[in-house]
């Protein structure tokens, strides 16, 4: 068991928390600040504590000047200050002598946050002296960017190499439901695997077939599956190095992995095009499957009517255009009706569930879609294992 914030005596202590504030932004301008409110919970508990909050994120890919410009983080401390309904200290620095003075300046209480930590190129090699330096400033580090956790960078797995740590409770709740869905689930566990190709889940796939009761496939990467069966998809998508591979998994489970029966096809990859529903053995030779079609929808719904815990990773379709859609609609629906412990695994399922309304009627949607995803395969996460344990 990691070590949590309340393990840690923050009183009148400078405190370093690893956020994710790593926003879709444009011009100045939040497009969706869901990151930054999960993070309030930890920040608001450091407050309330008498601690001096210190706060860094990553914002966006830093190859160039122009990037740092419209990477700053100065609209993350903006729009955290209004949530937060007090001021939030900015600093457009990543290190010197400005950044020490306010951070010594600091009240209990009182929030600070610098500026992105990829405008230091160390920060994603995991530089030991850039690590060591950001440690320096504080007396306490705490993880709660679970977005970042799978990656080995100096902000997530270098700096609690050299000052006490513990994670937060964003981390907390991740590591609660993933980690125990995946090692201590009540069953049946059935997990749901979309999104467009076999190739992004291979290990997923590995892994699941050796905890998960059964595994339901959608979205793009099922007729690579379908192929392995020998069905004629017509210009669906299919990976053709992964179709022999599809066929070992299909031997190896044994009857665990539930594919669609039908699919929507469309002419093109367009909203306005010609569509049509049809079974695996009449998918025209013109054609493109883009959702599963609605018996698949009620199979599914039937297959997982018994499931105590749901692990769900990807689209069933290309959600984005609505003729495409109601595959995905169809699994947030049957999962919000269930009494199970749901999990939506990040990425694109979590953008999903989140744009058709269903955010809330899930036991937990993670925040980080790669770290999900490397969590559900099996790996150890670099930003975790550098956590002290209790």
């Amino acid at each position: 068991m990691k070590k949590t914030i309340k393990d840690l005596e923050v009183n009148s202590k400078k405190v370093l928390v690893r956020c994710d504030f790593n926003v879709p932004h444009n011009d100045g301008l939040i497009s969706d600040d869901n990151r930054i409110k999960q993070a309030l919970p930890t920040i608001q508990y450091l407050i309330d504590n008498n601690a001096k909050v210190v706060l860094c994120s990553h914002l966006g890919k830093i190859k160039s000047e122009e990037d740092k410009k419209k990477n700053s983080l100065k609209i993350v401390a903006d729009r955290l200050s209004e949530l937060l309904g007090k001021e939030v200290v900015f600093v457009n620095e990543t290190r010197g002598n400005k950044l020490e003075e306010a951070i010594n300046d600091l009240n209990d209480g009182q929030v600070l946050l610098f500026e992105n930590t990829r405008f230091e190129e160390g920060e994603t090699k995991n530089d030991e002296e850039l690590a060591k330096y950001w440690a320096s400033l504080v007396d306490l580090y705490v993880s709660d960017a679970f977005g970042s956790v799978h990656r080995a960078h100096a902000s997530t797995a270098g700096v609690p190499k050299y000052i006490d740590s513990a994670v937060g409770f964003l981390i907390e709740k991740e590591l609660k439901f993933i980690g125990e869905a995946l090692a201590n689930p009540k069953r049946p566990l059935v997990a749901i695997l979309g999104g467009a190709k076999v190739s992004d889940k291979i290990s997923v796939i590995d892994n699941l077939l050796k905890i998960a009761d059964k595994i339901i496939i959608g979205g793009g990467m099922s007729y690579t599956f379908l192929k392995a069966l020998g069905y004629e998809v017509g210009n669906s998508l299919v990976e053709e190095d992964k179709v022999r591979l599809a066929k070992d998994y299909l031997d190896k489970a044994d009857g665990k992995i539930i594919l669609p029966i039908d699919s929507v096809c469309a002419k093109e990859f367009s909203n306005d095009t010609e569509i049509g529903t049809y079974s695996n053995q009449n998918i025209p030779s013109d054609m493109m499957g883009l959702d599963i079609g609605p018996q698949t929808s009620e199979l599914y719904a039937e297959e997982l009517s018994d499931a105590k815990t749901v692990l769900w990773n990807g689209p069933m379709g290309v959600f984005e255009m609505s003729n495409f859609a109601n595959g995905t609609i169809s699994i947030c629906t049957t999962l919000a009706n269930l009494d199970a412990t749901t999990i939506i695994g990040g990425g694109d399922s979590a953008a999903a569930a989140i744009s058709l309304g269903f955010a809330d009627k899930f036991s937990h949607i993670s925040t980080g879609g790669g770290a999900s995803l490397e969590f559900m395969e099996g790996k150890k996460l670099p930003g975790i294992e550098a956590i002290a344990n209790k």
